[in-house]
């Protein structure tokens, strides 16, 4: 099999539970550059807050906001900000419980509670540094949101509309949160958008990930590839599971491919 493009999620699955990565990571991702795949980082997490990874591994083009941004290298693929109505109506739900939302603009991440002691402790664990107050100015600027402190019986709250569903970070903190995430825009449909750009087949691409929010990537890919720590039910969509994050799982699936040694 031939492959010329490989998507990696990055909690989980490059960073470690103590927000490093290990060695082997940054030489398998080294080896399959060098063999000419296009690698990108294809996460939940913004933009903004992705650029010491980035640096750290010389990738220039990512999928971001869990797909609803997509840049290949400093081109613009896919822009998919949420209705400014169905923002209002996230943050009406908000108002009515003991939750808080951080929402996303491709430049800062707005929260509904910047000393609430669970956002304090969900910018700690995802490392978020770009974060202002929300105010409705930004309604109409939103691109991705994620729901902190949820009560089990409060999802259903939260999809406020038939194309929203939520889905719980796969990430151990303090709290119950969960990524708000949309029918129409997901990894999965970024990816399509940026293979039609590239002239790349599906068949031609490798995934990896660990949480639900991964499982359209792992469908739409050639190769879908779970890792160790992943989601059980995320297992099902790929082709195979490698070893946990922290024992080379990147490096052990791509080695499993013939692509590094």
């Amino acid at each position: 099999m031939t492959y010329r493009a490989l998507f990696l999620d990055i909690d989980g699955t490059i960073l470690q539970p103590d927000h490093t990565y290990a060695p082997s990571t940054q030489e398998a991702i080294r080896q399959v550059k060098e063999a000419g795949l296009e690698v990108f980082l294809c996460t939940g997490r913004p933009f903004v807050d992705i650029q010491k990874l980035t640096s750290d591994f010389g990738i220039t083009s990512s999928i971001t906001y869990n797909g609803a941004y997509a840049l290949y290298q400093d081109d613009v693929i896919f822009n998919a900000p949420m209705k400014k109505e169905d923002v209002e109506k996230l943050i009406s739900v908000t108002g009515q419980s003991e939750s808080e939302l951080v929402l996303y603009t491709t430049e800062n991440n707005y929260f509904t509670s910047l000393t609430n002691p669970h956002v304090e402790s969900f910018n700690e664990v995802f490392q978020l540094y770009q974060n202002k107050p929300f105010t409705m100015d930004v309604a109409d600027k939103i691109i991705a949101a994620s729901a902190i402190n949820v009560a089990e019986d409060q999802v259903k709250d939260f999809e406020v509309t038939d194309d929203f569903h939520l889905t719980k970070v796969n990430v151990a903190h303090d709290s119950e949160s969960y990524d708000v995430l949309r029918a129409s825009v997901n990894k999965g449909v970024a990816i399509e958008q940026m293979l039609n750009h590239l002239n790349i087949s599906p068949s031609e691409v490798i995934a990896f990930g660990d949480g639900l929010n991964d499982r359209e990537m792992l469908k739409f890919v050639g190769t879908g590839i779970a890792m160790g720590n992943a989601d059980p039910r995320l297992v099902e969509f790929a082709d195979f599971q490698t070893t946990p994050v922290t024992d080379s799982g990147i490096f052990n699936g791509l080695k499993k491919l013939g692509l590094v040694n």
